[in-house]
């Protein structure tokens, strides 16, 4: 039990857990697009996140996560170099246009962390802007790379399903934001800490109404899409009710974050099996 803990541990610290979600969130998409998925692309989101949320978590945040031992920080470390290099293999066999949206994304990565000019703010630490970049990065990986990679317009319901995205990763994100006040800095103005937990909780419900009925904006819409967004709505709002649990380690970092895992495996099984 204790090998499987390390193990379990080791899979949520080094960050594959969220980078499973984001790929889940990915499939989603091209389950949307109605087009295969994309090994190549797939394969470098997955990297990415996990070189990208480490760099964050053990560099810019590490007050928020206590590293057992120095030899588990350096095999943390190891292992995203190793992401590193598996991220550039799988970005050198992708089309010129998401080479181009990848640095756009990853520049505002970048500045989420690292001052643009010395003695600047990093984008992380302008208050109240912290969750919103997440968001769009997010949505970014999520929603523009999937389309540019099956080399469809950026329409309308582009546009739909990249707010959504926002909206999505932005009600996953409050749960992270609850959990943090004891930490976070004050001057970061995060919601829980302008609004309060229990209003910050009402305003994640009212997101996920607004991330729910935007679907019926798209001009191609089908009922499965709106049975699946309905579940997932449903467990939001459950997560979002849990109240104590979201101060919990396990829960927020392993079972919100699979909520777009659940969402993914939702819409394989609807294509299997309905």
């Amino acid at each position: 039990m204790r090998i499987l803990k390390t193990i379990f541990d080791f899979y949520l610290d080094a960050s594959v857990h969220v980078a499973v979600a984001v790929i889940s969130m990915t499939g989603v998409t091209f389950h949307l697009l109605g087009s295969s998925s994309d090994i190549n692309l797939l394969g470098f989101i997955f990297f990415s996140v996990i070189v990208c949320y480490n760099f964050i978590k053990y560099g810019v945040e590490a007050y928020k996560y206590l590293i057992v031992s120095n030899v588990y920080h350096k095999v943390i470390q190891i292992f995203s170099f190793v992401s590193f290099a598996f991220a550039i293999f799988f970005l050198i066999q992708l089309d010129e246009q998401i080479w181009v949206a990848t640095v756009v994304l990853g520049v505002l990565s970048a500045l989420y962390a690292v001052p643009l000019l010395p003695r600047a703010k990093n984008l992380r630490n302008l208050a109240g802007l912290k969750i919103y970049i997440v968001a769009f990065v997010w949505a970014g990986f999520s929603v523009l790379l999937p389309v540019l990679d099956a080399k469809m317009t950026l329409d309308w319901d582009f546009a739909v399903t990249f707010i959504q995205r926002m909206l999505l990763v932005l009600v996953l994100i409050l749960p992270f934001e609850i959990r943090d006040m004891q930490w976070d800095d004050k001057k970061l103005r995060t919601l829980p800490q302008v609004l309060g937990a229990k209003n910050t909780t009402r305003l994640g419900i009212g997101l996920t109404l607004i991330f729910f009925l935007l679907t019926f904006l798209k001009d191609e819409l089908h009922q499965q899409e709106i049975a699946l967004r309905a579940i997932l709505c449903v467990a939001l709002i459950l997560v979002l009710l849990s109240g104590k649990r979201l101060r919990s380690k396990y829960f927020v970092m392993f079972w919100v974050e699979s909520i777009p895992i659940f969402w993914y495996c939702m819409f394989w099984c609807a294509e299997k099996y309905i």
